[in-house]
């Protein structure tokens, strides 16, 4: 059992295609119109020595630009001095924390102006649940788990999971890893959907496989092959996902999937808007947790790949090599 942090988010966003699919949600609604609370949501311009500067935004932040990861939202792990600035001065939770409060960020810039990363799942997972009426944990479990066979993946980890618990390890200076303590809030104020559930190999494989078979498995039917169709095109123009500098190297390296090559993101992934030789297609989607669990799926080639870990930092040099050699190796097999 492994702590999948952000391959979460792809669980959130399907959870939000499910109620696109079925025309309870239009993904260019301004949040606030779902949220009202989301209007108080400001713009970090900088400091005034250590106070922040803040304004309203000019542009209204859809459900689209959530869930695309331009609606303006950073974490303070990547790229961003000025909302660990922010975070440290005025003593902000992290999302980590699970407290309702930490979804109340500043946005890093206006909505649509970028790709960058950060907590736009989360929030797009409120809405998810205003829309809707159900918790989230209790949406996916009826909406994804049960249908499609995933009983080892959960919000907490119940008696039948704990002693399967992989052990998070970090390497340190010297190379050699060492236990590190790292996992979602247990029972937080609410579920984080890029962060927060728990889940094995093949569970994970039970999702990926269905939307490698347009929305259905096992004959049962998730989203339909429209829904797919629209989920895995690219929705952020001509923005384009960019390297995240880290700003806390012992848990993740720079990360910069496929250097050079042009990546958009589709409703729920990062996708290729081109081949890689001898590995993913143009039109693959993917992404990961930070814990090192990742995957792909490449619906031109009918292929899916998941390799899951519990180690830090995320995509250091060595565990890069690992992921580019097995995906080399899946490809190399099936011509």
């Amino acid at each position: 059992v492994f702590r999948i942090f952000s391959m979460t988010k792809a669980i959130g966003s399907t959870a939000a295609m499910i109620l696109i699919d079925r025309g309870k949600l239009n993904p260019d609604t301004p949040v606030e119109e779902i949220l009202p609370q989301f209007a108080e949501i400001k713009l970090l311009e900088g400091f005034d020595g250590d106070t922040p500067r803040l304004r309203p935004p000019k542009m209204k932040a859809t459900v689209r630009h959530l869930a695309t990861h331009t609606s303006g939202f950073v974490y303070e792990f990547f790229s961003s001095q000025i909302i660990s600035k922010y975070m440290e001065a005025t003593g902000h939770p992290t999302i980590l924390s699970g407290l309702k409060a930490s979804l109340n960020y500043p946005l890093s810039f206006e909505p649509g102006e970028r790709w960058d990363y950060g907590i736009g799942i989360d929030w797009l997972c409120q809405v998810v649940e205003a829309v809707d009426g159900r918790r989230i944990d209790a949406y996916c479990q009826e909406e994804i788990f049960d249908p499609l066979g995933m009983p080892d993946t959960n919000f907490e980890v119940n008696e039948s999971m704990a002693n399967r618990l992989a052990v998070v390890q970090a390497r340190g200076e010297d190379g050699q890893f060492a236990d590190f303590e790292l996992a979602p809030p247990p029972n937080p104020e609410f579920y984080g959907m890029g962060h927060a559930l728990y889940s094995t190999a093949p569970d994970y494989m039970q999702f990926l496989r269905m939307f490698l078979n347009k929305g259905q498995l096992d004959g049962n039917r998730i989203l339909s092959e429209g829904a797919i169709k629209k989920m895995f095109a690219n929705h952020i123009g001509d923005l384009r996902v960019d390297k995240l500098t880290t700003m806390a190297p012992s848990m993740s390296a720079d990360v910069e999937f496929f250097p050079g090559l042009e990546k958009t993101h589709s409703l729920g992934f990062m996708r290729m808007e081109e081949d890689v030789p001898g590995m993913r297609a143009a039109g693959s989607q993917g992404w990961a947790g930070v814990a090192n669990t990742h995957f792909w799926f490449d619906p031109a080639r009918d292929i899916v790949g998941l390799i899951m870990t519990q180690s830090l930092p995320f995509l250091e040099p060595r565990f890069a090599q690992v992921y580019e050699q097995f995906e080399q190796a899946v490809y190399a097999n099936t011509k």
